[in-house]
């Protein structure tokens, strides 16, 4: 495995077991369930985006910029999206929510370059 591969599979695996914490707090930790729903939501969108990070190393034909992105996207919509959920749901001021969406905006930017440097021609090997 490249180095580079190596550090994505990594904050992939981060992600991942971040998503299953906040998952099982949510299930077993909050007793307010609308709280709980918050947090799931932000595990459920976390998990998948690990996930797509974890793809994304593995997906060695595709570009290396567009890939970068894309994984970079994911991990930083991770971050925003869940984070902010995650800080909501432990109590954070209502405005923290005002960073969800970017998230959100994210995770559907890494999605669109994944799905157009797939479409790219290969470049000719030299």
């Amino acid at each position: 495995m490249r180095e580079g591969q190596r550090v994505w599979v990594f904050l992939a695996a981060v992600s991942g077991f971040l998503a299953v914490a906040f998952g099982a707090f949510a299930a077993h930790g909050l007793a307010d369930p609308k709280a709980a729903e918050v947090m799931r939501t932000g595990s459920t969108y976390e998990m998948v985006h690990a996930l797509a990070t974890l793809a994304c190393a593995a997906l060695t034909s595709l570009p290396r910029v567009p890939r970068a992105v894309a994984q970079t996207t994911f991990l930083g919509g991770s971050l925003l999206f869940s984070g902010s959920l995650y800080a909501l749901a432990l109590g954070a001021p209502h405005w923290i929510g005002i960073v969800t969406p970017f998230g959100g905006m994210l995770f559907l930017t890494g999605w669109l370059v994944l799905a157009f440097s797939a479409l790219r021609r290969p470049q000719p090997a030299s």
